[in-house]
């Protein structure tokens, strides 16, 4: 494999971040087998939901982001990650702007069982 066609393959979450403004509209980074691994950004709150059939990983990046449960909320800054297990209902909140990345099987649906204005169709993050 030629060094560039390996270095087009590489992506930054930096700029990646920088070429979209949208908030709770996620963006696929990569595919890594049945996994997408998405980056998005956050801002209020997002709908409750849940997804039956896989669990969520939560990486923060930057801001503070709150995963409110019906049992308590669990808080995540900078670099910390957390793993919404399947099947549990959840409500992402941003208090101030957030980015962060999310990996989940290829096709999950950002609003999971609970269709809403905040369903968002994938897309990728078109840096070429």
């Amino acid at each position: 494999m030629s060094s560039e066609l390996r270095n087009s393959d590489v992506r930054n979450l930096t700029a990646t971040l920088d070429a979209f403004t949208e908030h709770w509209a996620p963006r696929r980074l990569v595919t890594v087998n049945d996994y997408d691994v998405k980056v998005f950004k956050a801002q209020g709150e997002f709908t409750w939901h849940s997804h039956p059939d896989t669990d969520e990983l939560f990486l923060v990046i930057s801001g503070r982001l709150t995963i409110q449960l019906r049992d308590g909320d669990v808080e995540l800054g900078p670099n910390d990650v957390y793993v919404v297990p399947r099947g549990v209902e959840h409500c992402p909140r941003a208090d101030g702007e957030v980015s962060a990345l999310l990996i989940e099987p290829q096709g999950t649906v950002n609003t999971g069982d609970s269709p809403s204005e905040r369903t968002a169709p994938l897309q990728d993050i078109g840096l070429d």
